[in-house]
C-alpha cells in the first residue's frame, strides 16, 4: 500500500515528465552536438524502434553504460542459449559502440527511452517484453510504474547501493518503499547491498556476488598488441585507466617525477574519450610527447604518454602493463571497476574514494592485490616501487588471480535466482517453432 505522500510525489514526477516532454527534443539535439547522443538514432530515446521485434519470448535488459553492459554479457548469452530473444538498452554512445563491437548479431540493441510516459509506453507497446531486467542500480519511476501496470516482472541483477544513494533514498523512505516494493526480485552483489535494498522495501532479495568477476577478460587484437609490445621494448610501463577530470594531471605529475629514474612510459585511458583533444594539449604544453591510439601513432623511445582514446580496447591497454591505477577515486567519487586489471595480470592502485566498488576493493586489498593511495605523491611512490621491484609486483598480481577465483560463481547464482522467470520462457521458446511447423 503506497502512502499518500509517496503517491503524490510519484504522480507529480510523472506529470512533470509529461510537461517536459516537448523540451526533450532540443535537449537531445544539444547533447548530440556535444557527442553525448547518437544523432542518427535519437528517436529511439522517444521509444520509436529502429529494429524489428523478433517472434517469441523476449527479455529486456537495461544496462546504463559500459561497465553494466560487460557485467551481463554472460547472462545475455545464457538467455540466447535458451532460445530467448534479448533486447539490450543502454544510455551512452560508448556502450552502444561496445555492443556493436562485441555483441553484434547476438542481441538487439536500442537506446533506452527517456523516463517520460509517452516514450516508455511507445517502447513497451512495440517490444512487449516478457521480463524486464535492470543492472546494478537503475530505478526509473515512470518505467517501473508502466511495467507494474502491465504486470511485467521487473528484476534488478548485480544490484548495488552506494552509501550516498542509500542515504538519499532513506531520507525519502516512503517514496523508496513505493518504488522498490514493485520489483519482483533483487539479486544483490553483497550482503550489505542486499540489506540496504530490504531496508528500502525490496522483497525478495538474494545475493549472488559480482557478475563482473564471471565475465571474460576484455579482448584485444593480438597483432596490434604484439606491435605495441615490440615498440615499447624493455621500457617500464604503468597505466592510469578510467580517469576523471584532474586525475590525468596527477598521472602526468607521476610521469614527470619518475621518467628520469625508470625511463617510464605512461598509458592514460580517460573514462570519456571525447576529452582527449584537451588532454593532449595539456600534456604537450607540459613538454611531453604523446602518441594516440586513434592516430595509430607509433610508440617511440621518446614517447612519454600513450593516450588510449578508443572505445572497447581496455584489453589492449591493460595487456601493455603490469601496474594499473584505477580512476574516479582521487579527484572523482565512487571509484571504477578494479576487476578488469586484476583479471589481466595487473597490480591495482586506487585512490580512497571507491564506495561504489567497496566489496571488490576490500577483497583485493585484504588479499594483497590492491593498494590505496591518497594523492599524487603516494601514487608516484607506489608506481616507482612496483616498477623496480619485480617480486613485490608479481606477488600482487598472483594475489589478484587467487582473489578472483574465490569470487567466481555470481553468474550461476544469478541464473538460479532467475529460473522461476526464465524457465517458462525457455519452454515457450522451444515449443513455439514446433507448433508453427505443425500448423
Amino acid at each position: 500500500m503506497i502512502d499518500g505522500f509517496a503517491s503524490m510525489a510519484i504522480t507529480g514526477y510523472s506529470w512533470a515528465g509529461i510537461a517536459a516532454y516537448p523540451l526533450a527534443g532540443p535537449l537531445l539535439a544539444f547533447r548530440a552536438a556535444k557527442g553525448k547522443e547518437d544523432r542518427a538514432r535519437r528517436l529511439e530515446r522517444f521509444g520509436y524502434p529502429s529494429a524489428d521485434r523478433p517472434h517469441g519470448p523476449l527479455v529486456w535488459i537495461h544496462a546504463a553504460s559500459v561497465g553494466e553492459t560487460l557485467a551481463v554479457v554472460g547472462l545475455m548469452r545464457e538467455l540466447r542459449r535458451r532460445d530467448i530473444n534479448v533486447l539490450l538498452t543502454t544510455g551512452t554512445v560508448t556502450s552502444a559502440e561496445l555492443v556493436r563491437l562485441r555483441l553484434d548479431g547476438e542481441i538487439i540493441h536500442q537506446y533506452v527511452p527517456l523516463d517520460l510516459r509517452p516514450a516508455v509506453r511507445r517502447f513497451l507497446d512495440y517490444w512487449g517484453p516478457d521480463i524486464a531486467i535492470s543492472v546494478e542500480s537503475e530505478i526509473w519511476p515512470t518505467t517501473l510504474g508502466e511495467l507494474d501496470r502491465r504486470h511485467i516482472p521487473q528484476i534488478l541483477v548485480n544490484a548495488r547501493m552506494s552509501d550516498r544513494s542509500f542515504e538519499r533514498w532513506h531520507r525519502h523512505n516512503s517514496i523508496a518503499e513505493a518504488l522498490f516494493s514493485r520489483l519482483s526480485l533483487v539479486i544483490a552483489q553483497s550482503d550489505v547491498d542486499a540489506e540496504r535494498f530490504r531496508d528500502l522495501g525490496a522483497w525478495p532479495v538474494a545475493v549472488s556476488g559480482n557478475l563482473k568477476v564471471d565475465g571474460d577478460a576484455p579482448p584485444c587484437d593480438m597483432a596490434v598488441l604484439a606491435r605495441y609490445r615490440e615498440q615499447i621494448g624493455h621500457r617500464k610501463t604503468w597505466a592510469a585507466i578510467s580517469t576523471f577530470e584532474g586525475e590525468e594531471k596527477i598521472a602526468v605529475m607521476v610521469h614527470r617525477a619518475l621518467k628520469a629514474h625508470v625511463g617510464l612510459l605512461t598509458i592514460i585511458v580517460p573514462r570519456h574519450p571525447e576529452r582527449c583533444d584537451e588532454l593532449e594539449a595539456m600534456m604537450v604544453e607540459k613538454g611531453l610527447k604523446v602518441a594516440r591510439r586513434t592516430r595509430d601513432d607509433a610508440i617511440t623511445p621518446d614517447t612519454d604518454v600513450f593516450l588510449g582514446d578508443t572505445i572497447g580496447e581496455m584489453g589492449l591497454y591493460l595487456r601493455l602493463t603490469e601496474i594499473a591505477f584505477v580512476g574516479r577515486s582521487i579527484t572523482g567519487q565512487g571509484g571504477q571497476n578494479p576487476l578488469e586489471p586484476a583479471m589481466l595480470g595487473c597490480a591495482v592502485l586506487s585512490g580512497p574514494n571507491v564506495e561504489n566498488f567497496r566489496d571488490s576493493y576490500q577483497r583485493l586489498v585484504r588479499n594483497g592485490n590492491a593498494r590505496i593511495v591518497r594523492d599524487a605523491e603516494m601514487l608516484a611512490k607506489a608506481v616507482h616501487f612496483l616498477s623496480v621491484n619485480d617480486l613485490a609486483r608479481h606477488k600482487m598480481i598472483d594475489a589478484g588471480t587467487e582473489t578472483l577465483q574465490e569470487m567466481r560463481g555470481a553468474l550461476v547464482a544469478t541464473i538460479k535466482g532467475l529460473e522461476p522467470y526464465i524457465n517458462p520462457l525457455t519452454v515457450k521458446a522451444r515449443l513455439e517453432p514446433r507448433a508453427a511447423r505443425q500448423r
